[in-house]
């Protein structure tokens, strides 16, 4: 050793041994040095003024430094989502905001408006308060809205975040409107609060727990059930009669029927909100809840009351497909930017399919019934013409741009991955079913991403991590379901998947010589106009038109009897068809083609074997 290295050598291990005591030159004693105080931040949200529609949202974000390493910029940015995670469309949230302020202390700073869904405040200072104000009078489960009646948060579109403080645990209070008594969230409640505030103070580990948990306030009815040993609690907004004992039960096998397909339940506890609205339809997962929407009459028949416990079974049972069974790209979230996937198909698709086969193991659907369901979703996807254009996972990709921006055009072009990945997830099943000889279904496929992606890596996983993880659960290649049935929209061979559980598919729709005009048309005020136009179809080769006017064919005036006019005509015929186009009427000749639309429905085979037998006594839970 050199003779200054050995000089520093003891230097280093003369120091290191210094007791460390306040008598020490340049070191403090432990109590002389506290830890710096962790940065924390508080939204408070409150509704003074409920018929304006306006929430009223102050944050408070206190040592800013200590959570961006003391780097001192001479500003604050801020920021609002533009979408909210399960709704995959940018919203822009930010067009509801205003009365952007920011204050260090009582005193007002300058701030601006930087991009979109961005404010930046010019201070240094490490304790700041934001308020702003959020118009919210769009109630969806993907908005927010409050009137005089109830108030409905979307966090993702009214609470803002700062970048170094989103993995942070926060909290939230809120303030109910006057005459309002309850808050229904899946956000925790802050023990040994005090004052007003005390009933309602939450707190959440990170910010994307916060988005993921919605917020009822209001006076809504509560009742609650106990599943799997889980406490659930059901809050009711809306003006309806229900049987609140059935419901409950109902609601229990829904979701003890749903838990067994991973066979462990996550949550603590969990929150069904329930908004009884006149357009009713939809919902919306969170990680420990959900939003439904339904009409005021979702219990007036058994009809309506089975499709509103299929609303429930799918949204439940989000909470392990894509909370946290998911594709990698499904968090942690990007809130600036459309975050893509080609998996939706199997988050949202493989879901539906799951919400009736849940209710076929509950007892709700017989198997007969749950049939049927089957081949309606084969029907409905095979009827598209956009099946023969959009692969499922393409129409996961371009869920952004496509999937919530529908126009006259669409059903040409594109497949709905919700409709294709259901009938995805009854095909995937089967070849997992017969594969395994019986031995394994779907539910432990879910199982395995559940536990090694999940609970063991912490993270989503691949495309091709799920693809080696269905065809290990098959025990077998399954290139056709992918190469065919997912990524491309080359036609399935169904039979192929059913005829293991001695089932075939059956065409029911009559080759008639009736022919096929292709043009789907609305009525008002007496005048028939082309809606959409079907690709392939008569309406589509010779040139009719979406917002023509159909005033006559072949010299008959139409009004809201096209079907009856055209009725009983030949594929091969030609209609001399007048239309009204953009003020200009003109006469177009159509010539009939043949129908293409199919009816299916499930048959057994004939002389169906043991094997097939007992296979499908297994696909359909029959004892």
């Amino acid at each position: 050793m050199k003779k200054n290295a050995r000089l520093l050598y003891l230097l280093t291990v003369w120091t290191f041994f210094i007791p460390f005591s306040s008598t020490a030159t340049g070191l403090l004693a432990d109590d002389e040095n506290p830890p710096a105080t962790p940065p924390s931040v508080t939204y408070v949200l409150s509704m003074p003024e409920p018929q304006t529609h306006y929430f009223e949202v102050e944050m408070q974000l206190k040592n800013i430094a200590a959570a961006t390493n003391a780097k001192k910029n001479g500003y604050v940015d801020i920021k609002m989502p533009v979408w909210t995670p399960g709704s995959y469309l940018i919203r822009e949230y930010a067009k509801n905001v205003d009365s952007f302020n920011a204050y260090v202390g009582d005193k007002k700073v300058p701030s601006e408006k930087i991009r979109k869904n961005a404010w930046r405040v010019s201070t240094n200072e490490d304790n700041l308060t934001i308020r702003y104000k959020v118009y919210a009078n769009e109630l969806t489960v993907r908005t927010s809205f409050v009137d005089i009646e109830h108030g409905y948060v979307t966090p993702a579109g009214v609470f803002m975040y700062h970048d170094a403080l989103k993995n942070i645990p926060l909290r939230v209070v809120v303030q109910p409107y006057k005459t309002w008594k309850n808050v229904a969230t899946a956000l925790e409640p802050v023990a040994g609060q005090v004052g007003r505030d005390a009933s309602f103070t939450y707190e959440a580990p990170d910010f994307d727990l916060l988005v993921d948990s919605p917020i009822e306030i209001g006076n809504h009815k509560t009742f609650s059930f106990t599943a799997s040993d889980i406490p659930h609690t059901v809050s009711m907004f809306g003006d309806v009669e229900y049987n609140e004992k059935r419901l409950a039960e109902d609601y229990k096998r829904v979701c003890e029927a749903a838990a067994t397909v991973v066979g462990e339940h996550p949550c603590k506890h969990y929150t069904f909100i329930v908004h009884h609205i006149p357009p009713g339809g939809g919902g919306l997962e969170h990680l420990n809840s959900t939003t439904l929407e339904t009409t005021r009459n979702a219990y007036a028949t058994e009809a309506n009351y089975k499709r509103f416990l299929s609303l429930v079974a799918h949204e439940y049972f989000h909470l392990w497909n894509v909370k946290r069974i998911r594709p990698v790209a499904l968090g942690p979230f990007d809130y600036e930017n459309e975050n893509y996937t080609h998996m939706l198909w199997l988050s949202e698709g493989c879901t539906s399919f799951y919400q009736e086969y849940i209710l076929r193991r509950a007892g709700f659907h017989t198997p007969e019934a749950y049939l049927t369901l089957v081949a309606s979703g084969i029907t409905e996807i095979e009827n598209q013409p956009g099946t023969r254009i959009q692969s499922a996972a393409e129409s996961s990709w371009d869920a952004w741009i496509k999937g919530y921006r529908p126009n006259e055009n669409s059903a040409n072009t594109q497949i709905s991955y919700y409709s294709k990945g259901s009938v995805l997830g009854t095909l995937l099943n089967l070849a997992i079913l017969s594969g395994s000889n019986g031995q394994r279904n779907m539910d432990d496929l879910m199982r395995l991403l559940y536990n090694e992606y999940y609970k063991k890596q912490k993270r989503g996983f691949t495309d091709s991590e799920f693809r080696q993880a269905a065809e290990q659960v098959a025990g077998r290649k399954l290139d056709d379901f992918f190469n065919i049935g997912v990524n491309t929209a080359e036609p399935i061979n169904y039979d192929a998947y059913f005829a293991p559980v001695g089932m075939q598919l059956v065409n029911l729709a009559s080759r008639t010589q009736d022919g096929f005009l292709g043009a789907a048309t609305t009525i008002a005020n007496g005048k028939s106009t082309i809606s959409s136009v079907r690709r392939g179809s008569a309406a589509y080769n010779d040139g009719l038109n979406v917002g023509d006017e159909i005033i006559s064919v072949d010299k008959v005036r139409v009004g809201d009897d096209l079907l009856r006019v055209i009725s009983g005509r030949r594929v091969g015929e030609t209609l001399k068809v007048l239309v009204n186009r953009a003020g200009f009427v003109r006469e177009i000749p159509v010539t009939l083609t043949t129908n293409p639309l199919v009816s299916y429905r499930l048959e057994p085979l004939p002389n169906q074997t043991a094997e097939q037998k007992a296979l499908y006594s297994k696909w359909l839970y029959i004892k």
